[in-house]
């Protein structure tokens, strides 16, 4: 018979009173509205930006981390060809038929690597069924797309901002 020993972990959890809570009407929007409390209220910067921003300065509008700085939508290419281009591209690195540094230029850096990741995963190339876009905000294009991979149907969700006068994605998530 062995007998395994178990070493035991502690794991720091501060008691209530330890730290102040850091709670504002962006963290809990719902508290805003209610009558006995005051919350900071935070001006948030224009726009629906995923580029990275300082938590200290979160209006600042100069470039962080090679992000670029937001380019209004009349400055920037046609939406629809830049979108369809970037998804062939997409579908075409997924089953090995292209570079991911062909998209390099067009995507963020995080994005970059899920695209490198994902680089020829599949057999065949995916088939587009559809694709449909959505602008929540100027210079900002939320995409889905449904490709037919084999006998499966899976959905591409993809985030586009205007930066730098190019549409750059953002986001990419393969469901």
């Amino acid at each position: 018979m062995t007998i395994t020993s178990i070493q035991s972990r502690s794991i720091f959890t501060p008691r209530p009173g330890q730290i102040a809570p850091k709670v504002n009407a962006l963290n809990a929007p719902m508290l805003a509205l209610h009558p006995e409390i005051q919350l900071e209220v935070q001006s948030l910067r224009e726009g629906l930006y995923l580029f990275p921003v300082s938590q200290e300065s979160p209006e600042s509008t100069t470039s962080i981390e090679g992000a670029g700085l937001a380019t209004p939508a009349l400055a920037l290419p046609p939406l629809e060809e830049s979108i369809s281009r970037y998804v062939l591209g997409l579908v075409e690195i997924f089953g090995g038929r292209r570079q991911p540094m062909q998209l390099a230029r067009l995507s963020h850096r995080i994005v970059y690597a899920k695209i490198v990741a994902l680089a020829g995963t599949q057999r065949e190339i995916p088939k587009i069924r559809r694709v449909y876009i959505s602008e929540p905000a100027q210079g900002v294009s939320e995409t889905t797309v449904t490709l037919r991979i084999k006998d499966r149907v899976r959905s591409l969700a993809l985030r586009f901002e205007g930066s730098d006068k190019r549409w750059l994605c953002t986001e990419l998530v393969l469901l």
